[in-house]
């Protein structure tokens, strides 16, 4: 199974230590507030710092993620110390988990990235305030599409949130239409995808 297969599911709950060793449960669906989950290979390397700055930046900045609108969370297999570094050097505002074990990369199918010389492929899902993923963008060389892909994604969630009742079918449709596709090539995907 990949975490393909995980689209249209109900996301795993996991335990993992946060980065200050404390444990820190995911239990999606719960609090009714959409989830961007990103896993990424290696704490301070420079990709990953691009990234988990521009999830900061995003939280600070972008309308869509402020008011408790989204939880982002971001994964990686450092150590519970090398995590806390990382979010105290770049001021990170989300919370960061150790996930030595591989425990939350199985439970989400995450496979290696770099045709296998990194041990966590860089994959982000959106997860719906009910808890289904909803979608994932697996692109480890990109890592600048991350942020985007979650913004748009919760552009569209926000949008169904607010169309009437009356019809949560044809908004789920809609919102499917328009959202991102899912991708896993590694190759930069194209402005009109993000």
């Amino acid at each position: 199974m990949t975490w393909k297969e995980l689209i249209g599911t109900a996301a795993p709950s996991v335990t993992l230590p946060n980065y200050n060793g404390e444990p820190y449960t995911i239990v999606p669906g719960k609090d009714g507030v959409p989830i961007s989950l990103f896993f990424y290979p290696k704490s301070g390397s420079y990709g990953c710092t691009k990234e988990a700055c521009q999830f900061r930046d995003a939280l600070a900045e972008k309308e869509v993620f402020k008011d408790d609108r989204a939880l982002v969370i971001g994964i990686s297999p450092d150590s519970v110390e090398k995590q806390k570094i990382f979010v105290e050097r770049q001021k990170l505002t989300y919370p960061v988990l150790s996930d030595e074990k591989f425990e939350a990369r199985k439970a989400y199918k995450v496979g290696k990235g770099m045709m296998g010389l990194a041990d966590y492929a860089r994959v982000t899902f959106i997860i719906d305030g009910k808890g289904v993923v909803r979608d994932a963008l697996d692109a480890t060389m990109n890592y600048g599409a991350h942020s985007k892909f979650v913004t748009k994604w919760l552009e569209k969630l926000q949008k169904e949130k607010e169309v009437p009742e009356a019809n949560p079918a044809q908004a789920t449709k809609e919102v499917l239409e328009a959202a991102p596709a899912a991708t896993d090539s590694e190759t930069p995907a194209s402005p009109e995808s993000i």
